[in-house]
């Protein structure tokens, strides 16, 4: 039988409940358990909510927090893959790209055109949108991490080159919270050990 728009649309709402069996390495605040990604893309929208006005050029909210959202809904079928796991940035591209695929194609075709445009958008990290989620996407772990005295930092003996490569652009999405990230949430921990400082250069921190 054909399925029409609204059994599509409540196919695809109930299939993404799946995202909050998606768990990933970092830690809520209380360091109880980790944070799963439904969660971390809550935490994300109202993040941009309510630090936008930080962003480093004039964003559209909405679409930003919807990008935000949606786009590590394709972990359902594609998985976590933790920051500093050294695995091939192509190949995890690859295997999200099918993943989004499959799960915007679930939609009426112009929700899933957008989300899919969306979420390529996120990818592609080049409008002001895109750069602002993005730092919202890195910032927000580094904030939990701080929270809990870098558990998974040292957990995964992550080391500071890894940090500033993985936020080699972080601050093109705001540059204030970056300096404000890289003062109160990374720095501290590497003063104290959890992460290892294996930096030679100046981090640029004013």
């Amino acid at each position: 039988m054909k399925k029409d728009r609204l059994d599509k649309q409540l196919e695809f709402i109930l299939a993404i409940d799946k995202e909050k069996n998606i768990f990933r390495q970092t830690y809520v605040s209380d360091a109880s358990r980790m944070e799963n990604d439904a969660e971390h893309a809550w935490h994300m929208a109202v993040m941009c909510m309510i630090l936008s006005e930080y962003a480093e050029h004039p964003i559209d909210k909405l679409k930003t927090m919807t990008m935000l959202l949606i786009h590590d809904l394709v972990e359902i079928y594609a998985g976590d893959t933790y920051a500093y796991a050294g695995v091939d940035a192509e190949e995890i591209h690859q295997r999200e790209y099918a993943a989004a695929e499959k799960l915007y194609g679930m939609l009426p075709e112009e929700q899933g055109i957008y989300f899919m445009n969306l979420w390529k958008e996120f990818e592609e990290g080049k409008s002001p949108e895109a750069q602002f989620a993005r730092t919202m996407d890195r910032i927000q772990p580094m904030m939990l991490n701080a929270a809990t005295d870098g558990r998974a930092w040292k957990e995964h003996k992550v080391r500071l080159s890894q940090i500033m490569k993985r936020n080699e652009h972080t601050a093109e999405g705001s540059s204030v919270l970056w300096d404000y990230a890289l003062k109160h949430f990374v720095m501290p921990h590497v003063e104290s050990g959890e992460i290892i400082n294996d930096e030679t250069h100046s981090t640029g921190l004013k």
